[in-house]
């Protein structure tokens, strides 16, 4: 079972690290689009200046960025992602947006390379459901944090209330191009019960837990950029459109069209809804 997980593992780094790429062409749409889950991990976390915060899953940064103004000016931010490509990304961001009280280090939700009781705060957006073992990174947010530190988490909603994220697999699964996700199986939607997330905070010894709903919507130009943005996000989609004929590629590019129709804005664009959980709790 160990040298399956390390498989998995090892085979979703690789994955992140092919994507980082489009993640940096894309990071300001991300940004954008995050904007509302993000300002709401902020605003529920109150971080104070002197505080050093921890962000785990970090991507392109913008979180810990946000974060990182409201510590200033003794306090720092530690962005922390599993990919150094990613990292390298967050790296750029912050050198461009001039944010100095930021240190950045590669580390795993599931070991969390830190000292015990050596941050005020835990922040982890869309990046907990896709670890093997979710309770054993809690438990190791919790180790992390000073008593009475708090930590703000994000995971996405159950895959009906999200269709800006099911609408290329769907496509991918009916034509014959893809096998069906494994419910079971980390990824996006594998945190998507509230009660669950809830359930697993508090056996990793958090208490004041408290999950709530905050909508997101994806807004693209059209089908065509919704796709070529997805390529970008999704390293799974990107393998999926590389192996495929021109010919298939061209009936998916319809079938999405079908599944995304019912959300044409009046100019001809895109405007898909989506829902994310956010979690509060304290350790």
């Amino acid at each position: 079972m160990s040298a399956e997980v390390d498989r998995q593992r090892e085979e979703m780094r690789a994955r992140w690290d092919r994507g980082a790429q489009g993640w940096r062409r894309r990071a300001d749409s991300v940004m954008a689009f995050g904007l509302p889950v993000s300002a709401r991990m902020v605003e529920d976390l109150a971080p104070q200046p002197g505080q050093t915060v921890l962000e785990l899953a970090a991507g392109p940064g913008d979180t810990g960025f946000m974060i990182s103004e409201q510590l200033r000016p003794s306090g720092r931010l530690i962005s922390s992602d599993a990919s150094e490509a990613m990292l390298e990304v967050a790296r750029d961001r912050a050198a461009q947006q001039g944010i100095a009280n930021v240190e950045f280090k590669r580390l795993e939700l599931e070991w969390i390379d830190l000292p015990t009781a050596s941050v005020d705060a835990v922040v982890c957006r869309w990046g907990l459901m896709f670890v093997s073992d979710p309770a054993a990174s809690l438990q190791e947010m919790r180790r992390v944090l000073r008593p009475g530190g708090r930590a703000a988490l994000a995971v996405w909603g159950a895959p009906e209330v999200n269709p800006w994220a099911t609408a290329t697999t769907r496509a991918l699964v009916e034509l014959g191009h893809a096998e069906p996700p494994d419910p079971t199986a980390p990824g996006m939607f594998a945190l998507g019960d509230g009660a669950r997330l809830r359930e697993l905070l508090e056996s990793a010894g958090f208490v004041e837990a408290h999950v709530e709903l905050v909508d997101v919507a994806r807004i693209s130009s059209g089908v065509e950029d919704y796709l070529a943005e997805s390529a970008d996000l999704n390293p799974l989609f990107l393998e999926a459109r590389e192996r495929i004929s021109p010919e298939q590629w061209r009936e998916l590019q319809a079938r999405v069209a079908e599944l995304l129709a019912p959300f044409e804005t009046e100019g001809g664009g895109l405007r898909i809804p989506g829902r994310s959980l956010v979690a509060i709790a304290t350790a």
